[in-house]
């Protein structure tokens, strides 16, 4: 069964830094493309970043580029979301999410309907 549990969400300054992590099990990182998205008040979730181990593709949304990093530790079964450079706009609930890459739905992380999803880990930014 594959599950997702998010972590290190919090308030934070403008400016300031946090790391969110997803304890991920159930599956193995080289057949799933893994990715992070957002969600504010009031507004449609949006795609933050996203990886497959299978080609090395990595994806940020224009917002976040040169400011947050993904990275996983396959050892750990861990994927984290290094924010820096916090905006109160970056304020929104993070959701970690997973989804088997295959043939029919491609090997690339971005623009696909991810299958499993964290609960999710809010983040406040305060200016």
């Amino acid at each position: 069964e594959v599950q997702l549990v998010e972590s290190g969400g919090g308030l934070v300054q403008a400016g300031g830094s946090l790391r969110l992590s997803c304890a991920a099990s159930g599956f193995r990182f080289d057949d799933y493309a893994i990715g992070w998205f957002r969600q504010a008040p009031g507004k449609e979730r949006e795609g933050v970043s996203c990886f497959t181990k299978t080609d090395g593709s990595t994806y940020y949304a224009d917002s976040v580029k040169g400011r947050f990093i993904i990275s996983s530790d396959n050892d750990k079964n861990m994927v984290y979301l290094q924010m820096n450079s916090l905006k109160p706009e970056d304020t929104a609930v993070y959701y970690c999410a997973a989804d088997p890459l295959d043939f029919g739905s491609g090997y690339g992380c971005y623009g696909r309907q991810y299958d499993y999803w964290g609960q999710g880990t809010q983040v406040t930014v305060s200016s």
